[in-house]
């Protein structure tokens, strides 16, 4: 759920409702794959109910998980390069799903979006990164996730509402 923090907190209520508006819900059993490792990814997917893993190598190393409220495909997403883990449901799960496509020429287009999105994922992957190199980080969350807590919280439970019930 940290994820949503990052960024239902930094996104406005109409860039959610964008979210909701574009974004397609997919009821996904078990042991579906998401996002496969190497494989051109192309769709941005934010878990709104059940559980993924992620998986990395040939091996399938589990390396994390993910549940309601965070998102899979930032990083190929934000790098245009191949996906390096694949994405595989744990549970039945339900997602919004999100051509990669849209989403980019929808933040081509509105550059306060884009502004936003981009910084709340480059949030999410700075706390990523320092919680898995830095012994001393402290794993608190910043006073600028706190402040923006409970509109993140009202924001991802308003696009779940919009595609759970739709």
């Amino acid at each position: 759920m940290r994820k949503v923090l990052f960024i239902f907190g930094q996104l406005t209520d109409a860039d959610v409702e964008w979210l909701a508006q574009n974004g397609r819900r997919k009821r996904l059993p078990k042991s579906s794959v998401l996002i496969r490792q190497g494989v051109a990814a192309e769709t941005f997917y934010i878990v709104l109910e059940g559980e993924v893993r992620v998986l990395q190598g040939a091996k399938k190393r589990e390396v994390a998980r993910l549940g309601s409220g965070e998102i899979a495909g930032e990083m190929s997403f934000v790098d245009l390069k191949p996906p390096s883990a694949t994405v595989e449901a744990v549970s039945d799960i339900v997602v919004c799903a999100i051509p990669a496509k849209t989403l980019s020429e929808a933040l081509e287009k509105n550059v306060g979006f884009a502004a936003r999105f981009y910084r709340a994922v480059a949030m999410f992957l700075s706390d990523r990164v320092r919680k898995a190199t830095d012994p001393e980080f402290d794993d608190e969350l910043d006073d600028n996730v706190l402040d923006n807590l409970d509109r993140a919280g009202a924001r991802f439970n308003t696009l779940s509402r919009h595609l759970l019930d739709g």
